[in-house]
């Protein structure tokens, strides 16, 4: 497995890349529902002044994509998003892609990363509930009920945080985690596992 640019005239890897995003998220979330919306989406990344990285496998296929968005003068990145093919999950894709980012990022003058991680299918203890009458409680209990991505997050060193307003549509029942990192430890560790603290 290699990690590239994707280019926009690379029509194929663009058209994979949406592909991607609709199998990834399918009954996770309602965001890429086809692959007009995905495509959009991969678009609109290369388009813009963000980084998007593919990784294929040896057999040239894409296998995985980040995208990081800049933001403050290109001194904080939102990463979004990250997918990687669901049979080839678990293989350090995902992991890679990471790393690949913060490196750039970092080489770029980026300070931090940071990501979004809403729980759109009930996946985690907050999902589905009012976590508001203990907010501090609730997220020191969160629990992964079936495959949330943030502790994956988590292995890879992003600290949760969590955004307390009601004020995003669909609020209700559907927390948005919100995860960061300092890039300044990405480069002394860019691949390196840290603890979640």
């Amino acid at each position: 497995m290699h990690i590239e640019d994707l280019e926009l005239d690379d029509f194929d890897a663009v058209g994979a890349a949406a592909q991607l995003l609709v199998d990834g998220f399918r009954g996770i979330s309602p965001s890429w529902p086809n692959l007009d919306t995905a495509l959009a989406t991969v678009v609109e990344a290369l388009e813009d002044d963000c980084l998007v990285r593919i990784a294929r496998a040896d057999d040239g296929a894409v296998v995985g994509w980040i995208g990081g968005i800049p933001d403050y003068d290109g001194r904080v990145w939102e990463v979004h998003p990250l997918v990687v093919a669901p049979d080839r999950q678990r293989e350090g894709i995902g992991r890679a892609l990471l790393a690949d980012l913060e490196a750039l990022v970092a080489g770029q003058g980026g300070l931090t990363l940071w990501l979004g991680a809403d729980d759109e299918a009930g996946r985690t203890s907050l999902g589905g509930v009012d976590p508001y009458p203990d907010l501090l409680g609730a997220l020191a209990a969160i629990r992964d009920l079936g495959g949330h991505p943030f502790e994956f997050y988590r292995r890879c060193g992003f600290a949760r945080r969590h955004r307390a307003g009601r004020e995003r549509a669909g609020a209700a029942g559907h927390p948005d985690g919100k995860a960061g990192r300092a890039a300044s430890d990405l480069t002394r560790q860019p691949s390196g596992v840290r603890n979640f603290t």
